[in-house]
């Protein structure tokens, strides 16, 4: 890259992104650069361009969330994908669910510094938030939670028709297992499992998307926690065909991928 072009723009340059929004991905990078207390352990802001920025972005590719026009970001933690895909969606209306404040103080920071204006941050907890029930076109997750709780989280939150983008890493046959019983339970339907290589060194990502095709049962989600510590398939899906148990929700991205 020359002096002029900042090197955090090539990672970002298969996106299409026009000077506009290019800049607020900048001024995104920017503010995650400054503050030292940032909620991810990702800040420089080459790497940062990588890890959140075209790791969040490479879903565009996806008709739904294309599509979607209120989108909701669950555990958005430092902001990501949900700050990437309010600026590649600038006609959609984003909301950021967090539950720690301190958290969602630095969402309002960053949505402020880089002029985002079609997101909003919501300070609550997926299973509390009922002003968001049925009132979305998709949900989206990275590094939530083992799929069956993100399942649980999104469906009562989606309309109709509507679909949950959950970002995962490798795959694991009995988290699958244990997701398709959830599903059926939640009236979610598998859509797709779709490889991605958002930058070089992420070769095992993958974009699991669910469409809703019932009503989700009126006893989701469950009382806050519950679905955490009891999570739907897992009492038939402990081991996989080869005998290994699902991964823990800290291991669905590598540690250098977490916020």
């Amino acid at each position: 890259m020359t002096a002029e072009t900042p090197a955090w723009r090539a990672p970002l340059a298969r996106f299409g992104l026009n000077a506009e929004r290019t800049a607020q991905l900048g001024a995104v990078l920017e503010a995650l650069e400054a503050d030292e207390h940032a909620p991810t352990a990702v800040r420089i802001a080459r790497e940062a361009a990588e890890v959140h920025l075209a790791d969040s972005l490479v879903a565009l590719d996806l008709d739904p969330l294309r599509d979607g026009r209120v989108i909701a970001d669950l555990g958005a933690g430092a902001g990501f994908p949900g700050l990437a895909l309010a600026v590649g969606l600038p006609n959609a209306q984003l909301q950021l669910i967090e539950s720690q404040r301190r958290k969602c103080d630095f969402l309002r920071g960053v949505l402020a510094a880089a002029a985002i204006e079609n997101a909003t941050v919501v300070c609550a907890r997926a299973e509390e938030w009922r002003a968001g029930v049925g009132a979305n076109d998709v949900v989206v997750a990275r590094a939530l939670a083992a799929q069956p709780v993100v399942l649980e989280y999104a469906a009562p939150l989606l309309r109709l028709g509507g679909a949950l983008v959950d970002w995962r890493g490798r795959r694991n046959e009995a988290e699958e297992l244990a997701a398709a019983t959830a599903a059926q339970a939640l009236g979610l339907r598998l859509l797709e499992i779709r490889h991605v290589e958002p930058f070089a060194a992420a070769t095992d990502r993958h974009l699991h998307v669910f469409v809703k095709e019932r009503a989700t049962p009126t006893r989701f989600p469950r009382r806050a926690g519950v679905a955490r510590k009891r999570p739907l398939g897992r009492g038939r899906h402990e081991r996989g065909a080869a005998g290994e148990t699902a991964p823990a929700a800290d291991a669905i991205l590598s540690d250098r991928d977490r916020r």
